[in-house]
């Protein structure tokens, strides 16, 4: 089976199927073959990976997400706060809002983010307000005082699997400054190269300075704000060389309708990672939309090539948005995005 070379790397749903299929059973064997590593995802040097978010339509937690590597084959990657804090015996509270498509990165006109407090009444509104600062005050206390042990346990299980952590995405830029050097902490803790946050300049410079005083990096992901008038990623690298990128070329595709290869061939020094996800362009119809690998227009086995003919350090990471399909489950679909993967990169 061959190459697939940039737009063309088109094929159906069902050869997806039926060629993951075969490799899921190939993946759910390696680790008969190969003892207790299974990190069967390094297809010609470039290393797939995933976030943990993938999976979140699923049962969700340490244990769980690792069965989901093994059964996808993953051998690196992306963690969030959810996990890894949970594990650690963090304080509980409502889960964070789900970004929305239409996110990007910036305050509506009332100073609030979008969705913020949507649907409450006043009432409501300061109760919750009042609920979510006890929380957090919670929170900060115990964050200012944990050990790192937990997360050394946390990286220590996924190491002896075969996992390896490569980013951490905390996203601590609100939080006080004891806490944003615990979340640094907790990077290292977990073998992460970094920790990362949603792009934006005030994020930046308030989390450059603690990305060189522990030495380590701080990573930004963009959504559509890479398709307004003006945008340049300049002005955020400008700002330290600490600061790297988490391209995520399917929401950079799909606002901007632009090969994400030239942004990787600018900065490629400055990308730490990259998401993979496949979306429509912003004339397409429907405009700006996930679909499964391979039928939107998002160029990914271009990209995957470009960084395999560079030799360039760049984990790739699925990152699993679109709708999952009746009778499938996340499990299944990130099989099909490795897979996707794998035949353009071998």
């Amino acid at each position: 089976m061959g190459k697939l070379n940039g737009q063309n790397a088109k094929f159906t749903r069902r050869s997806f199927l039926r060629t993951s299929s075969a490799a899921a059973t190939a993946f759910a064997v390696a680790p008969l073959i190969y003892g207790c590593s299974f990190n069967v995802s390094n297809f010609g040097g470039v290393r797939i990976g995933a976030i943990t978010y993938s999976w979140r339509s699923m049962p969700y937690g340490p244990l769980e997400i690792l069965q989901y590597c093994k059964d996808s084959g993953i051998g690196s990657l992306e963690v969030r706060w959810i996990e890894v804090e949970s594990f650690a015996g963090i304080p509980q509270g409502p889960p964070r809002q789900v970004l929305p498509e239409t996110y990007t990165g910036m305050p509506d006109s009332s100073g609030k983010q979008p969705g913020a407090g949507a649907g409450m009444s006043d009432q409501e509104r300061q109760e919750n307000e009042a609920t979510q600062a006890a929380i957090r005050e919670a929170q900060r206390k115990w964050r200012i005082s944990a050990p790192m042990t937990k997360f050394e346990e946390f990286r220590q299980m996924y190491n002896d699997a075969g996992v390896t952590i490569h980013s951490a995405k905390l996203r601590p830029a609100t939080w006080s400054d004891e806490e944003i050097d615990y979340a640094f902490r907790v990077a290292k803790a977990l073998g992460a190269n970094g920790v990362g946050e949603e792009i934006s300049e005030e994020a930046c410079r308030r989390l450059a300075p603690f990305a060189e005083k522990h030495n380590m990096y701080v990573y930004f992901h963009n959504h559509g704000q890479v398709g307004q008038e003006g945008f340049s990623f300049d002005q955020f690298l400008d700002i330290s060389p600490k600061i790297m990128l988490n391209l995520d070329v399917g929401h950079f595709y799909g606002a901007t309708g632009i090969n994400p290869t030239e942004i990787l061939e600018k900065y490629h020094d400055r990308i730490l990672s990259i998401h993979l996800k496949d979306k429509t362009g912003p004339k397409s119809d429907p405009p700006n939309t996930n679909m499964p690998f391979g039928e939107g227009g998002t160029p990914l086995a271009e990209v995957l090539q470009l960084i395999q003919k560079r030799r360039w350090p760049i984990y790739c990471d699925i990152e699993l948005e679109y709708p999952i399909p009746e009778g499938s489950d996340a499990v299944k679909e990130v099989n099909n995005c490795v897979e996707y993967c794998r035949r353009a990169l071998t």
